[in-house]
């Protein structure tokens, strides 16, 4: 079959499984509350694709071809899915290593409750600079200040909501990192343009977020917070061996990270790395771990390999320390796979048979002028992060289909690359089945509807690069000259294009 038999679909054909979906995610909130993640909201994402299935074999698409793209995009998320199981074994080790109860420690006597919150905005803000990786910040440090804050008295959305803010503040304007790099390139500018043009519309953003977090600290009743730290503090004294030498495992990481190993080999070193650590300062806690008898290499055999692919709770005789000292390993991850898996279905299939891009043509006709435009495609990039739940593809896709335009309206690119950053990096964390909300919802064990009202960095992104570009402050575009230029190199590579389609 060829590709002039595919039938386009029309607007209400597009927005029926996006409905569907809508339903069953609500009626999943109502009656499974805090469990959706075990199975309800994966099941509406099959029975969502299901739909957009149906519509598009009605279109004139074979199930082949439908397999395929399926396939191909869930192939895109399994870097995410393996760097989330080796998160989830870096977590479990960690904990048992003594590693993130030493953090928790020296965070309470450093970080007074008032400015809890400001300052671990700034903290995983600067790790994550110097990083390039939300989701390493997050998995490392993050878990850390979570531990802090909980032991402070304050919630763990309003924790988590801090921790991510600082954590895509740095995700977004790192060099090293995937998206920073990846934005400019889909929208034809260098790095470093784009990274300085970014500052205009995110250092307002991250201000007011800091405001906003150091007003809460300074305002909230933390009732027992000092009391409960102490507590906590003696708790982890008397259990672990805490020594300033554990330090040593997360600055390795961060250097091994600074110094551009991927993602995975980085990960895995700090897992074994902490591993290490952990038969060397806390014997005791892995022979409490592994709960069997024989000698001491077997011990550190069973409890290291537990730690890593299972469930482990360290007891402190302090139930809330305890509560902070429970891992699950790559077998907690599980449930966050298979959220990806369903999502990368259901986005697989919309994106197939052309309904997505049925939704977001329909945006074309409100564009106008900068902030029409900028508008357009902020909101393009969050319907790709809700329905295609892949934060790359909300960057790629709306990258690909606003190029010409901005062009043929003379605005340079570096005005389209950070427009996908504002809205594609950053609001990917707040949907609960995206690949970024799935995976920090699973590490830090918050639900991503009770956090993402505390985002307000990601919050205030979109919103501040629609009002800027509004006002119109600091606009790029091209002299006459430049343009005619450029549109003159445009059409002879669309040229050249179509001569290359007919050979």
């Amino acid at each position: 079959m060829s590709l002039k038999q595919y039938k386009t679909p029309t607007m209400l054909q597009s927005l029926l499984p996006i409905a569907v979906l809508i339903v069953f995610l609500t009626l999943n909130v109502k009656f499974f509350r805090d469990d959706t993640l075990s199975g309800a909201n994966q099941m509406a994402l099959i029975l969502a694709a299901a739909v957009a299935g149906i519509i598009a074999v009605n279109l004139g698409y074979r199930w082949l071809f439908i397999r395929e793209r399926v396939i191909k995009g869930i192939g895109t998320a399994m870097p995410a899915i393996l760097i989330l199981f080796l998160i989830g074994s870096l977590a479990g080790t960690w904990m048992v290593s003594g590693v993130v109860p030493m953090l928790i420690y020296y965070g309470l006597e450093i970080l007074h409750p008032k400015i809890f919150l400001f300052a671990a905005v700034i903290i995983c803000a600067v790790v994550s600079v110097s990083t390039g990786s939300s989701w390493s910040t997050v998995a490392t440090i993050g878990v850390a200040l979570l531990g802090i804050g909980k032991a402070l008295g304050f919630s763990e959305a309003m924790i988590a909501g801090a921790i991510i803010s600082g954590a895509y503040f740095g995700d977004k304007m790192s060099p090293l990192s995937d998206t920073t790099n990846l934005a400019p390139a889909v929208a034809g500018t260098d790095l470093f343009t784009h990274v300085r043009y970014m500052v205009i519309t995110t250092t307002p953003s991250l201000i007011i977020t800091m405001v906003i977090f150091l007003i809460i600290g300074f305002t909230i009743d933390l009732q027992g917070g000092a009391t409960n730290a102490d507590a906590v503090q003696a708790a982890i004294k008397a259990k672990f061996n805490v020594t300033p030498v554990l330090l040593l495992v997360p600055a390795m990481l961060i250097y091994i990270i600074v110094k551009k190993v991927p993602p995975l080999p980085s990960l895995l070193a700090g897992t074994l790395l902490a591993a290490v650590f952990a038969i060397i300062f806390q014997p005791h806690i892995l022979e409490e771990v592994a709960a069997t008898g024989g000698s001491f290499v077997k011990q550190a055999y069973i409890a290291i390999m537990k730690t890593m692919f299972g469930s482990v709770a360290v007891t402190t005789g302090d139930p809330s320390v305890d509560e902070l000292m429970k891992t699950r390993g790559m077998a907690g991850m599980l449930n966050t796979v298979w959220l990806i898996i369903c999502a990368m279905v259901f986005g697989g299939i919309m994106e197939a048979c052309g309904m997505l891009k049925t939704i977001t043509g329909k945006l074309m006709k409100f564009v106008h002028n900068a902030g029409t435009l900028v508008g357009s495609t902020v909101a393009t990039c969050l319907f790709f992060n809700v329905t295609a739940s892949d934060q790359y593809l909300s960057i790629v896709i709306p990258g690909r289909m606003y190029a010409k335009k901005f062009r043929d309206m003379g605005f340079k690119p570096e005005l389209l690359s950070r427009s996908l950053e504002d809205s594609g990096t950053v609001t990917s964390v707040l949907i609960p089945w995206n690949t970024c909300g799935a995976t920090q919802s699973g590490v830090l064990g918050v639900s991503t509807w009770a956090y993402a009202p505390y985002c307000f960095f990601n919050i205030i992104s979109p919103f501040m690069s629609v009002f800027i570009a509004a006002i119109g402050y600091k606009i790029r575009k091209y002299t006459p000259e430049e343009h005619a230029k450029v549109l003159e190199e445009a059409d002879a590579a669309d040229r050249e294009l179509y001569r290359e389609e007919e050979v």
